[in-house]
């Protein structure tokens, strides 16, 4: 197969390396993978991107749990994306709901504006929203350039229509990546 992307979820140097080794096109890097993600340290991020030369795209997430942020913890994100923009990520993995579970575009327009000339995936806060196809034409109109989701299933196999269905319906106008 040509002309693919392999992004491997990675939370350490030697699992980076060994991502590589396993054939890994791009990471992406987080803190607390067994709690589903967190923003990892900037050490971390400059020691992976150094030692393997592979694009880094950066969790932004503050906290496990749900999806719908406080001002303070949004101002952590504005911060931080910010930040690993300046230390030279790739991009940025980033997600905002409401609480009746439709994305936060508000606090996401802002996101997409500190993130410029950076990668945006909208992650598996996706997997939870409460409608897929309007969450896909809002990130679409936000600027994102990928989708993380498994077709808002446990895996992605069981996802499989849905991911067939956004697939289809973005058009290209959007990456969809199964995950």
């Amino acid at each position: 197969m040509e002309n693919y992307i392999l992004e491997v979820c990675v939370d350490s140097v030697e699992s980076a390396l060994a991502a590589k080794r396993g054939g890994a096109t791009r990471l992406e890097l987080c803190a607390n993978l067994v709690i589903g993600g967190t923003t990892p340290g900037y050490t971390l991020f400059e020691q992976v991107k150094e030692k393997t030369g592979l694009p880094v795209r950066v969790l932004i997430r503050p906290r496990f749990g749900d999806f719908c942020y406080t001002e303070y913890e949004f101002d952590i994100i504005r911060s931080e994306v910010r930040r690993f923009r300046e230390l030279g990520a790739q991009g940025v993995v980033i997600g905002m709901l409401r609480p009746d579970g439709s994305l936060d575009v508000e606090h996401l327009a802002l996101l997409m504006e500190e993130a410029k000339g950076m990668s945006v995936t909208l992650h598996r806060a996706f997997d939870v929203c409460r409608d897929p196809m309007e969450a896909l034409e809002q990130a679409i109109s936000l600027g994102f350039n990928t989708i993380l989701t498994s077709g808002q299933k446990n895996n992605c196999v069981d996802g499989s229509p849905l991911l067939a269905e956004l697939v289809e319906k973005s058009a290209g106008r959007i990456h969809i990546m199964a995950g």
